[in-house]
Order: structure tokens, then sequence, then C-alpha cells
């Protein structure tokens, strides 16, 4: 049934396409660069259709391509991840997240303990970018939670929360502010999300005069405003997900509750297949169950 599946060919092509680099498939795979140039080609002569493009100094999928690997890719995980269910001594338990640094610091490990709780045999180990990583790219990630509002048809998603925006500070500050107003503290964005609201879209719902004139003081990152606040340094306009600990504690206390920007979507992905590994599953369902 499978004698003429061209499998060297196969795992070379996902290599070369995973890494986006022949040379770097070579050196994967302990082979010479010609080796993966000669098995790339004998597999686009035996589907017939090219699934590179040779750009000057790397390559580039066609979309043909791009739909071999994506079955490819998870084809090949569910096998390794079978191979490896056989092999109970040598299993490995660990689970690589990336996320935000802010998502990271003011909601996930905060909860962390009650997931090891549930599973003291699973590890988690934590990358924090504020990039997005390319899932079918770095294989080396296993799940990565998200915020935004694109979708991603190509990989496996768990849908977690819904966020808005609004204003918080101390109660302290909240008691004392009166009609005086106070400093608005916000964030100076290295790579601006598309669509989330800021300071002005707030201020427009709100319709008060004092706000347009408030001194600003911005910091780079979510968790650094949110602490700016906490200090009582001023209102934080933030996401309500991100300051849901805050709020619970009492630490900060909504201004104005009434006036909400709706946010974005908050979802954990992964690259197809790999939602079927057992330490993955349980670590989805308790993202889940944390989030609901």
């Amino acid at each position: 049934m499978f004698a003429r599946l061209p499998l060297a060919a196969l795992r070379t092509f996902e290599s070369a396409a995973r890494l986006a680099s022949f040379k770097a498939a070579a050196e994967e795979l302990s082979v010479t660069p010609t080796a993966v140039s000669h098995q790339i080609r004998s597999l686009e002569n035996w589907l017939g259709q090219l699934l590179f493009e040779r750009l000057g100094r790397g390559v580039r999928l066609t979309e043909a391509g791009e739909r071999l690997y994506r079955s490819l890719h998870g084809a090949l995980l569910d096998i390794s991840h079978g191979l490896q269910a056989m092999r109970p001594a040598q299993q490995d338990n660990c689970v690589s997240l990336n996320t935000t640094p802010a998502f990271a610091a003011l909601w996930l490990i905060p909860r962390l303990g009650r997931f090891y709780q549930r599973h003291p045999q699973i590890r988690v180990r934590i990358e924090t970018s504020n990039d997005l990583v390319d899932l079918q790219r770095d294989a080396s990630v296993d799940v990565a939670i998200r915020c935004g509002f694109e979708d991603f048809p190509e990989l496996y998603l768990t849908p977690l929360m819904e966020e808005h925006f609004a204003a918080y500070t101390t109660p302290r500050l909240l008691a004392e502010m009166g009609d005086n107003g106070c400093a608005l503290i916000g964030m100076t964005w290295g790579t601006p999300l598309q669509g989330l609201p800021d300071w002005q879209d707030w201020i427009d719902a709100a319709g008060e005069d004092w706000l347009a004139s408030a001194p600003r003081r911005d910091y780079p990152d979510e968790h650094y405003a949110l602490q700016a606040a906490i200090s009582g340094q001023g209102l934080v306009l933030a996401s309500s997900v991100l300051a849901s600990d805050a709020l619970a504690s009492g630490l900060l206390q909504p201004y104005r509750a009434d006036v909400r920007v709706r946010g974005a979507r908050y979802r954990a992905v992964c690259v197809p297949g790999r939602e079927r590994q057992p330490a993955l599953r349980a670590l989805l369902d308790w993202l889940q169950e944390e989030a609901g």
C-alpha cells in the first residue's frame, strides 16, 4: 500500500520547508546540500509540480509546497508522537509555550500552579516575545497563546477569552481625584497590534473634558503600565484580561466602569496534529477551563 511512497524525499522536503533552507536541512539530516536538492527535485518530478521557488540565496515554498507541508508536518508529528508513546521510559512530558511577556506575567504564571497540582508529571517551558513565532517553521515551540483579531486557518485553534479595555486606578487615587483628574498611563508599543484601542478611543467614549489635556506617562509594555497604576501614578488604559488579578485583589478599581472599548481575542494555537500529544492536550484543556 505504501511501497511507492518516496519517504526519504518527503522527510527531506519537510526539513527544507520548515527551515526554509536546503543548506539548513542538509545540516539537520547530516547529508550534503546537493543530496537535499536531488531529493527535492525527485519529489517534484514525482508530483509533477514545483514545491519551492529557488531564490538568489534561499528558497520559498510555492502554493503547492505550502499545502504539502501543512499535511506532511502534521502526519510526521503524529508518527513521532505514536512512536514516543511506545517508549514510555523516554517519553518527554515537557510542553514549550510561547506568549507575550505581559500575558505570562499577569495571567498565565499566577495560575500555573493549579496546572502543576493537577499534572505534576508535565513541565511547561515558557518563552516570551512580543513578536509572533512562526509555528510552521519553529518546531521547538509546541503551542502559542496569541492575542489579536486575525484567524489562523493553517493552525489548530483553541479559543480562550475576549477582552475589553477600560480605565483603572487605585482605590485611593479614585477617592482623591475629584474634578482635578490625574495622569494617563499608556503603552509605547514597539510593534502595535492593528485594531487595539488607545486612550483617544476611550476619551471619545467617555466625553470628559479634562482627559484630553491630562499629562501622559507611557511605558514599553503592559505589565509595566499596570504596575505604574498599582503604585498610584494615574489612570491606566488596560486589557480586562491582564488587569483581572489586580481587580480581584482590590489593587485596582475601574474608573467610569460604564465606559469600555472592545479589545481582541486570546487563542491558543498549534500545528495541526500536535494537539493530540497527551501533555499538550492536558495543557490546552486546562487553559480553556481557566479562561472560562
